[in-house]
This record gives C-alpha cells, sequence and structure tokens, in this order.
C-alpha cells in the first residue's frame, strides 16, 4: 500500500507512481487520439460536413449517456471500496483478537514452555492468512522440527488455528487452565477463524461478470461515439478532449478492479504483511 501524507494536495498533479492509471492507459489512450482525428479529417476535410449536419445531434445523446455513466461509476468505485474497507476492518479485527488472546493466555499461563509455544502460534496465524489470501506457497515454520509444507494441508490457517486449539484443550486436560477459562479462550480462537472466513468471502465473491463487462462496453460505446458530434464545435481540439475523458472514466474503472480484491500485491492493496509483523510485535511484547 502507498504510504502518503493526504495534506500535500498540490504534489499529487505531479507525481506519477507505479500504479497510476495514466501508464497503464497510454497504449489505449494513443488509440483513441488517432481514433478521434481520423473522424475529424473524415468529418472536417474529406465528407466537409457542416454544423447544420444531423450528425452534431450526437451530442444530445451523450448528454444524457453522461448522467448515466456517472451513476454506474460512482456506484461501481463505491461497492469496491466498500469490499477495500471491509477487509481493512476485518484486519483491524485480527489485531485486537490476536493481542486479546496473548493477553489473556500471557495472565493465565504459567510455564515458561507454554508461553513460549503460544508466542509462536499466535503470530503464525497472521503471517500464513496473509501469505493464504496472495495465493502464495506456504512452507511455514513454527518451530524447529515444526513445518506447515505437507501437501495435504490445502488450507494451512485452519492448520494453525486447530494447533492454537489443540495445545488450549492440551492445557485444559492438564489443569493448567479452567473450563472458564477454556470457554473464553475457545471464542477468541473462533474469532480468528471467522475473520479468515470474511477475508475468503471478499477474495472469492468479484463482481458479477457481466455488471463489469456492461460498464466497460458502455465506456468504449461513449468514447468513440464523442469525436462524431464535438467535431463541430471543438474541431481538431476534439482529440485531447476525447482523450482526457476517457482516461477518467476508464481510471475510474481500473481503480474498481484494482481495490476491489483488497489482498494482492498491488501499490494500493491493503498492507496485510506488515500488519502482519505488527501482530508479531505485540504479542511478543505480551507473552514473556
Amino acid at each position: 500500500m502507498i504510504s502518503y501524507n493526504p495534506k500535500e494536495w498540490f504534489s499529487f498533479i505531479f507525481r506519477f507512481h507505479k500504479g497510476d492509471t495514466f501508464r497503464k492507459l497510454i497504449p489505449i489512450m494513443a488509440g483513441i487520439a488517432v481514433y478521434s482525428a481520423i473522424i475529424a479529417f473524415l468529418e472536417i476535410e474529406y465528407f466537409q460536413l457542416s454544423e447544420a449536419s444531423h450528425i452534431k445531434n450526437v451530442t444530445v445523446m451523450h448528454t444524457m449517456l453522461g448522467f448515466v455513466i456517472s451513476l454506474l461509476l460512482v456506484f461501481r468505485t463505491n461497492t469496491a471500496y466498500d469490499r477495500w474497507w471491509e477487509g481493512r476492518k476485518m484486519w483491524g479485527a485480527l489485531v485486537n483478537n490476536s493481542r486479546n488472546l496473548a493477553l489473556k493466555l500471557a495472565v493465565i499461563l504459567q510455564e515458561k514452555e507454554d508461553k513460549e509455544i503460544m508466542r509462536k502460534l499466535i503470530p503464525a496465524y497472521s503471517s500464513v492468512l496473509n501469505l493464504h489470501l496472495k495465493n502464495v506457497d506456504i512452507s511455514h515454520e513454527l518451530f524447529d522440527d515444526a513445518t506447515l509444507s505437507a501437501d495435504h494441508y490445502k488450507h494451512k490457517p485452519n492448520q494453525i488455528a486447530k494447533t492454537i486449539m489443540a495445545k488450549i484443550n492440551e492445557l485444559y486436560k492438564q489443569g493448567k487452565i479452567t473450563g472458564d477459562q477454556l470457554i473464553i479462550l475457545n471464542a477468541e480462537v473462533q474469532s480468528l477463524t471467522d475473520i479468515c472466513g470474511a477475508c475468503e468471502r471478499i477474495k472469492n465473491t468479484p463482481i458479477p461478470y457481466s455488471y463489469s463487462a456492461f460498464i466497460k462496453k458502455f465506456i468504449f460505446a461513449y468514447v468513440i461515439t464523442l469525436p462524431f458530434g464535438y467535431v463541430f464545435q471543438l474541431g481538431y481540439y476534439v482529440i485531447p478532449v476525447v482523450v482526457f475523458i476517457f482516461y477518467v472514466l476508464a481510471s475510474l474503472e481500473l481503480i474498481a478492479e484494482e481495490i476491489e480484491d483488497p489482498f494482492g500485491n498491488d501499490p494500493n492493496d491493503l498492507p496485510t504483511a506488515k500488519i502482519a509483523e505488527n501482530i508479531s510485535k505485540n504479542v511478543e511484547e505480551l507473552i514473556y
């Protein structure tokens, strides 16, 4: 995720980072410019059409459709941002729940060996979940002689949660924690899998294909028809105008596509790796 100062407004205008939509759209913008130039040349120089031509009435269609396309893009970006923000809330809950679990175990457990195991297991969950959501092959080392590299462990976060729960149950059988404490700790472990399930729901449920395809087709049809009518008012200046309109509309769609899956490696995705590191630091400070 890109770190920035939101109060530096003016500097944003001249800053282009690797995730900026302008770089991604340059080839298509160049094609739109050439297309607009051809249409302008044909209407002005070749066919020598005048403002009396009925083609100029195409602008009326653009006026009406402009409002519709703006509503669609607003809904599209809001839906994508809701998914991004929900993902951030889930990882915020993971931070809090990991701290709560560590706090309780730090007070309940007395033996150093038991604390050391939990000190490794709790941060391991967030670290593995980060890799799991990014579809990275996981061979996460928990201990010197224990890893999660076995092929039959398809869902590695579940294996971490299972290991935590098994250790807590073992402590209960050994009489190191009471039944009431077991119930409290069970709720904390359950919250980890709830967060994992919510993140998987966001990642594995994209915007419906038909909806996304319709917006792209709508933007394309809207832009390629712009030069036909506006060339009479703008002349060859229609070229940069059409390119700029395409840049704005297409950029909104690209931004929505990027943030609707907030768990990847795109510049604007959530910093889940950094959050996992912070969880590890917090747990190490609490359990010692």
